[in-house]
């Protein structure tokens, strides 16, 4: 029997998502707590990597068993696993998927959202990236219409991976304004490692008129991330959903 696992957690005790030899992450987390509770090493598949720091509103994982795991069950199998887990991850959902379902590879799409804060605030300092700069917003959404024009990415990409491809297919780039934050949002059917956060380093600097469109677009088509700018700290990115065809 497979089991999809709707859970959030906030990333900022954790090494990323996937297990690391010499670093706690959710996943050795989940692991730890399904393990205990179910009395069975349990495996904990996820739907993807998120990095250091990095956070998740709305993440998807999934794990086997030989027996089945009743409806009348789960909510207090929810129940003590959340009483289980650290007070910065939390189960929302389990539910019962075909055999052959895959929480990454059957994903359709990916949403994020990326954070940045022109107010100082202690209560925020690990939830987005604090900036006093004041950016075009206008101009930012121009370089996005220009981002869903490609879709090699190589120019985002984190250096010396083994994807197979850098390329994505792009299904929303935006900017937004709310009161005195700036809120990026990008969906994908995929994204390389620190890609949101290399395509948000370098709109700022067209949002400050660093760089022209022009030039943002010669980055894109470089395929050279030394070309980019910055890579914008974890604390602002948000994993903010995943789509099945369930």
């Amino acid at each position: 029997m497979r089991y999809f696992v709707q859970l959030s957690y906030q990333g900022t005790n954790y090494h990323g998502w996937q297990f690391q030899p010499n670093a706690i992450s959710v996943q050795e987390i989940l692991e730890r707590t399904f393990s205990t509770l179910l009395q069975e090493k349990t495996a904990i598949t996820g739907a993807g990597r998120t990095d250091a720091g990095v956070h998740a509103k709305n993440f998807i994982a999934h794990f086997d068993m030989d027996n089945p795991i009743y409806e009348n069950d789960i909510q207090l199998f929810i129940f003590k696993l959340n009483y289980m887990l650290p007070a910065d991850v939390i189960i929302h959902k389990i539910f019962e998927v075909p055999s052959d379902f895959h929480a990454r590879f059957d994903a359709k799409s990916r949403t994020y959202q990326y954070i940045i804060t022109r107010t100082k605030n202690p209560f925020n300092i690990h939830g987005a990236w604090l900036r006093w700069d004041e950016l075009d917003i206008n101009l930012m959404n121009e370089a996005c219409e220009i981002l869903m024009q490609y879709t090699d990415f190589t120019s985002f990409a984190k250096l010396h991976t083994d994807n197979k491809t850098n390329d994505c297919n792009l299904m929303l780039a935006h900017w937004k304004e709310d009161n005195e934050m700036y809120i990026f949002e990008i969906k994908a059917n995929r994204f390389l490692r620190n890609m949101v956060r290399s395509i948000v380093g370098t709109m700022m600097d067209v949002g400050k008129q660093k760089i022209s469109l022009e030039q943002f677009r010669a980055i894109i088509e470089s395929k050279n991330r030394s070309s980019a700018g910055i890579s914008a700290p974890a604390q602002g990115l948000y994993l903010m959903n995943i789509e099945y065809n369930l």
